[in-house]
């Protein structure tokens, strides 16, 4: 048997005729940049997620570039985040010309509000906080520490569509929240998108803006803007898909629950669930030191894997300037070195998970 990491061609399967009918649809109206589709999906995902406004853009990158740009972050100004991130996080930062300056992690992946504190100084613009790998960090602890030094703060929601705190969805708490449709994620499209979420009138306005070349009126630009605006294709697809969200997140968490329970090998260790707060799984993350050899026994196995990530981004090439070295960030260094995801989407049937279980549980190093 051989068993994909993900596969997006099942799910398009199951939706095959409410797909080509949305996108006829689009092609029958004419219009294909912030037409109706877009208005729809922007105002469901909204309310969705809790939030009073949203501005549909061309990527999860983008959503948080943009996001920046409307807190005023600009050349200079430091943005707190971590390391143990995919790169379009700081990428987002560097766009700005702002220094991403790094938080350690915790146990559960997130960033370490304990660190958080010492990291900022009179220069700090904003905090990004990533939810990572469809589990909320500890975002109450984050808004504490950020409240206490007037500091707004971004969600990075591109994992944990769907995701609670305490009650609360992940992207309600600060002052801005940012979502990637990937194709990857829980929530994809067939291509490129992202949101940006807000409940501040006056930021909603000012991203809708800066989405669109700075204008808020056709071939007048209030303020220098992008070129970043969600298809209405795309917004189409996420439409059909977004009513269907819960019960796949539902599958993902039963199959995290089989892995969890299930996989019992002391050389692999299954990731902790923060307290109060509901896992989406975007990812099912395990650690082991012997990374390497797992990785050839579930090749020969016919299992697939992902690591994310392999690199802390302090570490990549591309970010030397920045003046980190080895040490600098253990746990999330450490964490590097031992991460690995496991197959885990809402398609995936019985018969695969338990055959991926099986795989784990006879590994020897």
């Amino acid at each position: 048997m051989n068993v994909p990491v993900f596969n997006a061609t099942r799910q398009y399967a199951t939706l095959h005729e409410e797909m080509m009918a949305a996108a006829a649809r689009v092609f029958e109206s004419g219009k294909f940049v912030l037409g109706n589709e877009t208005l729809h999906f922007e105002e469901s995902f909204a309310k969705y997620i809790g939030t009073a406004h949203g501005i549909a853009v061309n990527s999860g990158t983008d959503a948080l570039k943009i996001a920046l740009a409307a807190l005023g972050v600009g050349p200079g100004h430091e943005v707190i985040t971590v390391t143990n991130t995919a790169v379009p996080t700081v990428s987002a930062i560097r766009e700005r010309g702002a220094i991403p300056v790094f938080v350690d992690s915790d146990d559960y992946f997130g960033m370490d509000p304990n660190k958080l504190e010492g990291k900022i100084t009179s220069n700090t613009k904003a905090i990004v906080a990533v939810h990572l790998y469809g589990q909320p960090v500890d975002i109450e602890a984050v808004m504490t520490v950020a409240t206490r030094h007037e500091i707004p703060v971004v969600e990075d929601c591109a994992q944990t569509t769907g995701a609670t705190y305490k009650g609360k969805t992940a992207g309600t708490f600060g002052a801005i929240s940012c979502f990637s449709f990937y194709p990857t994620k829980n929530l994809g499209a067939y291509g490129d998108g992202g949101m940006i979420l807000t409940s501040s009138e006056a930021l909603a306005a000012t991203c809708r803006k800066l989405r669109m070349y700075g204008m808020a009126k056709t071939y007048f630009a209030d303020i220098e803007g992008y070129n970043s605006r969600m298809d209405e294709v795309q917004a189409a697809v996420l439409s059909v898909k977004l009513p269907h969200l819960d019960t796949w997140n539902g599958r993902r968490r039963e199959i995290a629950t089989r892995y969890l329970t299930e996989i019992q090998n002391p050389l692999i260790t299954l990731p902790k669930l923060r307290p109060d707060s509901t896992h989406v799984f975007h990812l099912f993350v395990i650690r082991t030191k012997h990374r390497d050899a797992l990785q050839k026994h579930l090749t020969e196995a016919g299992v697939g894997f992902g690591t994310h990530y392999a690199f802390p981004i302090h570490l990549q090439k591309a970010y030397e300037f920045l003046g980190y070295k080895a040490g600098d960030l253990p746990e999330s260094e450490h964490a590097a070195q031992e991460v690995l995801s496991l197959p885990l989407f809402p398609e995936l049937t019985d018969e695969e998970v338990m055959y991926v279980i099986a795989a784990l549980n006879r590994f020897a190093a």
